[in-house]
């Protein structure tokens, strides 16, 4: 039997080195952001390379899912789905996510914002995934009559050994040594979108330390934002491995 893992974040995490972290075991297949082509085509929202991932992944939420529930990439007993949470519209049905092992990767919402910006010129509540978030933590506690998994990126960074043996206990996977050191470069599993977001994580090949920078100041319309977001961001926290 697959064990399926989903892994829902925001924007501007470090989902990307997470999903290589998990790629790098012998066991595991991952899956880059499934939901990005339908969540284009519903939402009407404009992103960098949008014609390219529109023809790169089915456009209907209902293919997606059909995809999920089939066999994994390459037949590995694991797989490993990086999704994002802002990619979730109400009109996509989410039943489908009982079947998998579901866990959330969290940062705060001023350094999502600060990065966010980075990259593209402007963002919404909507558009940084924190209110879907919470969402989709409070329908699998629901379930589950627990929390999920929760695990703060710093906390990836700061000390990755500890923190991926939990999740992995949390995830009812044994831990691999393979998961903190990988090769620089892209990969085949990522997304068509990798040019215009991944430049970072192709130069790594681990997780790298905590910088202690303090995030940009917002401005107060993205300060607005981040405190809105703020109590979806603590709601997770609080139950964080």
């Amino acid at each position: 039997m697959t064990i399926r893992i989903a892994m829902w974040s925001g924007p501007r995490n470090i989902s990307t080195a997470m999903m290589r972290s998990f790629e790098n075991r012998d066991d595991c297949a991952v899956s880059d952001e499934p939901f990005y082509a339908a969540y284009l085509s519903t939402s009407g929202s404009i992103h960098p390379m949008q014609q390219d991932v529109l023809a790169s992944q089915p456009n209907d939420w209902r293919d997606v899912v059909k995809d999920l529930h089939g066999p994994a990439p390459k037949n590995r007993p694991v797989w490993y789905q990086k999704h994002m949470t802002h990619h979730m519209l109400p009109q996509f049905g989410r039943d489908w996510i009982a079947n998998m092992r579901n866990a959330f990767l969290i940062r705060a919402p001023e350094e999502v914002l600060a990065s966010y910006m980075q990259k593209r010129g402007e963002a919404s509540l909507m558009d940084i995934g924190f209110v879907q978030q919470r969402e989709l933590f409070e329908q699998e506690a629901d379930r589950l009559g627990r929390a999920p998994p929760v695990v703060e990126g710093k906390d990836v960074l700061a000390d990755p050994r500890g923190t991926l043996t939990k999740l992995c206990n949390a995830l009812t996977i044994p831990f691999s040594e393979k998961m903190l050191a990988w090769a620089a470069g892209r990969r085949d599993s990522d997304g068509v979108w990798a040019p215009a977001w991944y430049d970072a994580v192709e130069k790594s090949t681990g997780f790298a330390k905590p910088d202690g920078r303090e995030a940009l100041k917002l401005s107060d319309d993205l300060q607005r934002i981040a405190d809105q977001a703020r109590p979806h961001y603590a709601r997770l926290a609080a139950f964080k491995i």
